[in-house]
């Protein structure tokens, strides 16, 4: 019998057999969630769905539909009906909820500010000497972590160094698939697909923008300067570059060097001449993300050896010190962001981020203090730490019976095994970083958290079921440290160039090329 299917979701995998109603009637039949703050009556346009397959076998758009600004592949799920059940249909919803975002980072204020763009006279100029224009009274610069979820931008003055606005919101392309395999699969399957992954993107930022342009005394066409970082995938697609080649073996970039665009060529609503700077990648998926890591730990400057683990949709760990630095990189976060987990949600209003098990009562804390509607990634973590604690949950990992947390939020063995899988590669990349480095643990004297995962975990239940070493009296947050190292490069030309040397000397490891038995070493870090 004929479905509808929603990816995103684990609990929408197996789809819901089609029926009279709407998107919206069928999701809430599998306990998916959409946003529809006007109760599904086409107001809102909260609920907006893309429509990967099946679109015919549903009406026509409603005239509610017609009045948000929809792509041709999109609708409102509370208003598109199931007009025939003759196929399957295969909706992506891009809307998750609001998330929780990080845009605080650890700021290094000892880069001395000394930027590409600047005044002489009533001119500006991007040095050495070309004049962009004259100088109407402000002069900014863009810095943006393009995240797989997450989209974090801050505008700069460039005369003073200050922040005049941190801007966040989640990544679009989050329609298209969670993860970026997702993103490379539809670029591959669908022709103008990369176009669409750009498009919506720089669309995004756009509109971040459009807020600053806004306030009083806005920035109009007076951003001259922009830094661009992101995972391998997220920064080629950004600049429109082919990500083919990361799909496959050897799952490298089509090129590692940094890349400019002017903001004219990309759509972005920055002065037309203005420079766009994609930050060089390391190689593999340990992109311009995980430099941009390195850059704002300053590891690079460090007497003593140091590891940063950045915990996100994709996993970056790096370890080293001025003489010589490493990093490898893995798929992390995709069960702890909600999508292969059925009680799993991402980090937004209502998920349960806190856990604790205290004589057999669940007690746990929500995103803005909501009614619970599924467990974010801390929550996770917090959760197996706690059923390890207990007795609940043997050490290799085993229950006897599914777990109530609260109401039909349940952990049962299939959701364990996704977690423990999903942990596993970052750990044993952590291990095998130490191990071909040279040191031992103890010989690390510190290891940085970076980004919103490792912001938000606490991290003696992350040590507890082995997501990170047995060190918790070494571990500290840095924040966003990628926004962080591509505001240091939109600042600093020296620390431009600093990137695009570590850039060159970092050394990128792939642990399942070099470890014949890797997949029995992943295997055994599933277990605590």
């Amino acid at each position: 019998m004929p479905r509808m299917f929603f990816p995103q979701y684990r609990k929408g995998r197996d789809g819901a057999a089609l029926e009279e109603g709407t998107i919206l009637d069928h999701a809430r039949r599998l306990g998916v969630e959409i946003a529809s703050e006007c109760g599904g009556h086409g107001v809102c346009g909260r609920c907006v769905v893309r429509i990967e397959r099946g679109a015919e076998f549903l009406a026509q758009k409603t005239s509610a539909e017609k009045e948000h600004k929809l792509a041709d592949d999109e609708r409102l799920a509370c208003q598109a009906e199931v007009l025939r059940p003759d196929g399957d249909i295969r909706v992506f919803i891009r809307d998750f909820g609001d998330y929780t975002i990080l845009s605080e980072s650890r700021r290094a204020d000892d880069v001395a500010l000394d930027p590409f763009v600047f005044r002489q006279d009533d001119k500006v100029l991007r040095h050495p000497a070309e004049v962009l224009g004259p100088y109407e009274g402000g002069i900014y610069g863009l810095a943006v972590d393009v995240g797989t979820t997450t989209l974090v931008a801050q505008v700069v003055d460039l005369e003073d160094g200050s922040t005049v606005a941190t801007l966040a919101r989640k990544n679009p392309q989050i329609s298209y698939g969670n993860d970026v395999i997702s993103r490379i699969d539809h670029t591959m399957r669908h022709e103008g697909g990369l176009e669409q992954l750009q498009k919506v993107v720089v669309g995004a930022i756009n509109e971040l923008l459009s807020g600053v342009e806004e306030r009083p005394g806005c920035i109009g066409k007076a951003i001259y300067d922009a830094v661009i970082v992101g995972n391998s995938t997220m920064r080629s697609i950004f600049f429109g570059h082919d990500v083919d080649s990361l799909g496959h073996i050897p799952f490298e970039p089509l090129t590692r060097d940094a890349v400019t665009a002017s903001g004219g060529e990309l759509g972005l609503s920055i002065n037309e001449r203005g420079a766009v700077y994609g930050a060089p990648l390391i190689g593999g998926h340990a992109g311009a993300d995980a430099l941009a890591d390195i850059l704002a730990s300053r590891m690079y400057e460090s007497d003593d050896v140091v590891m940063l683990i950045d915990i996100g949709t994709n996993g970056e760990v790096a370890i080293g010190n001025k003489a010589k630095i490493m990093t490898a990189s893995c798929a992390a976060g995709g069960a702890y962001e909600g999508a292969t987990t059925k009680c799993g949600v991402g980090a937004i209003e209502g998920a349960i981020k806190n856990v604790r098990i205290r004589n057999d009562r669940v007690e746990y804390a929500t995103i803005g203090g909501k009614a619970p509607v599924g467990i974010c990634g801390s929550g996770l973590i917090d959760l197996l730490a706690e059923l390890l604690r207990s007795g609940k949950m043997t050490r290799k990992a085993k229950i006897e019976r599914e777990f109530v947390v609260t109401g039909d939020i349940i952990l049962d063995q299939d959701d364990i095994y996704q977690l423990i899988t999903a942990k596993a590669g970052l750990r044993l990349d952590q291990d095998l970083l130490i191990k071909y480095y040279g040191v031992t643990l103890e010989q690390v004297s510190r290891i940085y958290l970076a980004g919103a995962f490792g912001n938000f975990i606490n991290p003696q239940s992350a040590v507890a079921i082995g997501l990170l070493p047995p060190a918790v009296r070494k571990i500290s947050r840095i924040g966003n440290a990628a926004l962080e190292g591509a505001r240091q490069m939109l600042i600093s030309r020296d620390m431009r160039a600093r990137a695009e040397q570590l850039a060159q000397q970092v050394e990128h490891v792939k642990p399942n090329e070099f470890e014949p038995d890797f997949a029995y070493l992943v295997a055994e870090k599933m277990y605590f």
